[in-house]
């Protein structure tokens, strides 16, 4: 692992990554043209009956749905390309321009947590934190979270190696509760304790997260240029020890978390404060309101009554700020690792980390909502909307495709495909721009990742109390449970989710014209009218 890590980590500047042409060599090219060619060839010679009568009306249908969705995903790109050409690169230039001219923060808080970390990641990512405070030259403290001893002599003999010749303080609090939350609650409370002031700055990290060069100062400066910024959010490139296609896998998602970052901070907002890593005012942190929001998330639930989130705790960061109006941006060229280690299956990650990440977002998403567009701008309300709707349309197109398949044989099926293979690869042209290097692969990963991705939000969205977090111990809610009333209640998950895919289906058919609404005449044939 150690060996992997040092090599993928000899380029650690966003600056140095190839952009525009340097990406696009010829055997990339060659490539591309290859798979345009074999579409092409597809529509020429295979069977083509989408335009048949029996299934025109399921043609539209799906044309107008792409059309809309390919429509929005066209607005993130143009929104996320304004902010990359011409709003960022302003603000970058007046933060050089304040810390060439000597302005420093007061003080700046690494708030850490780990637990039972590999000792290489812990190294790499302490080291990368003395980097930043070294270059800064400002003075620092190390907040670490942990529940364990082991991460705790690991940093401590690290720092004192490599630390002496900085202003830095490392303040261990050992939590008495387990999980994330309930360690990010006990580092603010001791906070609390000390002089701290509300324009000093605090580094949300996690301990596998390593700071690229640059990454901390980068964000410092914008909080002075901007008085009313109360927290960024950064990029980030992932570091996957596991099977390539989880790797591939997970860089397209990043690339796709860089379109929507973006095009999210035009808006002075986005849609989460990542985890890994991102920077606050101290202001609103200190408060007792945002520390019990961490500690005790919680949702009250028609079907499962009151439970406590488990992980989230970017989400929780997110909705807070959102709560109070505050101004949030996205540092594109501010640049962390993420450090992935698969073991066992690459498939059961894919889908947990699916199952986390979808329950976060809806156990949030609808709360969030329910503030209005009043207390944000319209684009990230209809934003948090859009995220409801879109795990319904996406199934759409693929219902319709099976039921055109029924009704019109294997041709159609192969029609889809194609659709499938060109639509996806025009998305991914998009994509590329965003990502560190040009994966033919996209197009299908992409495709997978919609519909897995819309799959497992329809499946969590009757069960959002139902946790399982992988790491700090392997937590879980909700997962098992042998009373009547829970037997009960996953029973009526079961009932809904059901009733809703089938309500999906009937809409859709009913769209495509493929079955009629029941009339009077046919209620009486059936007794009911």
């Amino acid at each position: 692992m150690a060996v992997r890590l040092d090599t993928v980590l000899n380029i650690d500047d966003p600056t140095h990554w190839p952009t525009g042409w340097a990406k696009w060599s010829p055997m990339v090219l060659t490539h591309l043209a290859l798979y345009f060619a074999i579409c092409l060839l597809c529509i020429l010679v295979l069977p083509n009956s989408i335009w048949d009568a029996e299934t025109r009306a399921i043609t539209l249908v799906i044309g107008t749905l792409g059309i809309w969705r390919y429509g929005w995903w066209f607005t993130h790109a143009f929104r996320a390309f304004l902010f990359g050409r011409f709003v960022y690169p302003k603000m970058r230039q007046q933060g050089e321009e304040v810390w060439a001219a000597g302005w420093r923060p007061r003080h700046l808080h690494f708030m850490m947590t780990t637990y039972k970390e590999h000792r290489s990641i812990t190294e790499k990512v302490v080291r990368s934190i003395l980097r930043e405070v070294r270059k800064s030259g400002v003075p620092a403290t190390i907040w670490l979270g942990s529940s364990d001893r082991f991460d705790e002599d690991i940093i401590e003999d690290f720092l004192e190696r490599e630390a002496g010749d900085i202003d830095l303080t490392l303040r261990i609090i050992r939590q008495n509760v387990p999980g994330k939350r309930a360690a990010i609650g006990l580092v603010l409370r001791a906070m609390c304790r000390l002089p701290i002031e509300q324009d000093d700055l605090i580094v949300f990290m996690d301990g596998d997260f390593i700071l690229g060069e640059g990454a901390v100062s980068r964000c410092m400066p914008l909080f002075q240029i901007d008085p009313e910024l109360e927290a960024c959010t950064t990029d980030e490139e992932v570091i996957c020890i596991g099977p390539r296609w989880i790797e591939t896998w997970l860089k397209m998602r990043f690339a796709q978390r860089r379109i929507a970052m973006q095009s999210h901070a035009m808006s002075n907002r986005v849609l989460t404060l990542t985890g890994r890593m991102s920077v606050f005012r101290a202001k609103h942190l200190l408060q007792h309101e945002f520390i019990r929001l961490l500690e005790a998330d919680h949702l009250e639930h028609w079907l499962w009554g009151k439970f406590r989130f488990l992980s989230g705790d970017d989400k929780s960061t997110w909705y807070y700020m959102l709560k109070h109006n505050a101004r949030m941006t996205y540092v594109p060229d501010a640049l962390g690792y993420t450090v992935e280690v698969i073991e066992g299956s690459g498939l059961d990650r894919m889908v947990q980390n699916f199952r986390r990440w979808s329950g976060n977002m809806l156990r949030n998403g609808a709360r969030a909502i329910r503030l209005g567009p009043s207390r944000m701008p319209f684009f990230i309300w209809w934003c948090l909307v859009d995220q409801r709707l879109s795990m319904w349309t996406m199934l759409v197109s693929p219902v319709l495709a099976v039921l055109a398949t029924a009704i019109q044989g294997i041709s159609y099926a192969i029609s889809y495909i194609i659709f499938i293979a060109v639509s996806r690869m025009l998305l991914s042209l998009f994509l590329y721009n965003y990502s560190r290097c040009v994966h033919m692969a996209y197009p299908w990963i992409l495709f997978f990742n919609q519909l897995i991705n819309a799959s497992v939000k329809v499946y969590c969205i009757f069960r959002l109390s139902k946790q399982r977090w992988t790491n700090r111990g392997n937590q879980s809610a909700g997962m098992d449970g042998a009373s009547w009333v829970e037997i009960s209640r996953n029973a009526m998950a079961s009932w809904c989710t059901a009733v809703s895919v089938a309500i999906l289906v009937v809409a859709t058919m009913h769209y495509a014209n493929l079955v009629a609404p029941p009339t009077l005449i046919s209620l009486r044939a059936l007794g009911l009218g």
